[in-house]
């Protein structure tokens, strides 16, 4: 049965941004890149499943050790969403050191060839990514809960940013981007706040009294990451192609979650 509407668009955005077998059909695609706010929907989902190696410590009947927590966290979080966004993290790495115009960076992006920008890039996302899943596994020590609710901010929030640039950016070349970035328009933006709105008001609530500057934090931080990747883009590739979203996706949950675990300190 072809199914339309949200639910395609649902099913569309779990087969991009995820591993989850769900069958995704041409239907599905289409649907979903007509749908930007599909990508923070499915975020709550990805969230609560990217979370599991952190329950399952703070449960474990032993101590885990937060960094073996946090590697485990990463591994995790690739198999359930696959390594495509880190792709484009190498990508736009080796386009931000390129000397020369937008084509040269352009180039650079196409290009399969990991280079040093690539390398270092890479680097410092993964070594960011562990080491948030480490601080978030010492949060989850006093309150599951809470941990759980950062993972979960955070994959919403950066779901959000990506979507954004799909909102308002226009793609340099054919390809990823501009399949995405030519079926929706700014337009499209109150569909995403909208969609992001239960995870602003249910993180409030499960993080207490500190859960307004918890999710603050993570929500700014998301706001932050796609403002530079917009600017950056346009000023120095001509527009948001498809490693562009990628790296958005990737270096916006990152951040997210050191902000959300030290606004979450503070509080």
């Amino acid at each position: 049965m072809v199914l339309t509407g949200p639910v395609a668009a649902l099913r569309g955005a779990l087969g991009f941004l995820s591993r989850i077998p769900i069958g995704r059909t041409d239907e599905d695609w289409e649907a979903f890149r007509r749908t930007p706010a599909s990508m923070p929907a499915v975020g709550y989902a990805i969230g609560a499943l990217a979370a599991l190696p952190i329950a399952a410590a703070a449960l474990a009947p032993v101590r885990v050790q937060s960094l073996v927590v946090g590697v485990a966290f990463a591994a995790w979080l690739s198999i359930v969403t696959g390594i495509t966004h880190l792709d484009g993290v190498a990508d736009v790495g080796d386009a931000a050191v390129v000397h020369g115009d937008a084509d040269r960076r352009r180039e650079a992006l196409k290009d399969s060839a990991l280079g040093v920008g690539g390398t270092v890039a890479l680097a410092l996302v993964v070594v960011g990514l562990v080491a948030a899943g480490a601080a978030v596994a010492d949060v989850a020590t006093r309150s599951l809960a809470d941990a759980v609710a950062l993972v979960v901010l955070a994959e919403v929030g950066a779901k959000a940013a990506t979507a954004a640039l799909v909102c308002l950016g226009d793609a340099p070349h054919e390809g990823l981007g501009s399949a995405l970035t030519a079926a929706s328009g700014p337009r499209a933006l109150a569909g995403v706040a909208l969609v992001t709105t239960p995870a602003t008001l249910a993180g409030a609530s499960v993080l207490g009294a500190g859960g307004a500057g918890v999710v603050a934090g993570v929500f700014t931080a998301a706001i932050v990451v796609a403002a530079l990747a917009f600017a950056w883009a346009r000023s120095r590739l001509g527009g948001v192609s498809g490693d562009v979203l990628g790296a958005t996706n990737e270096i916006a949950r990152v951040v997210g979650l050191h902000a959300g675990v030290i606004a979450w300190t503070l509080s």
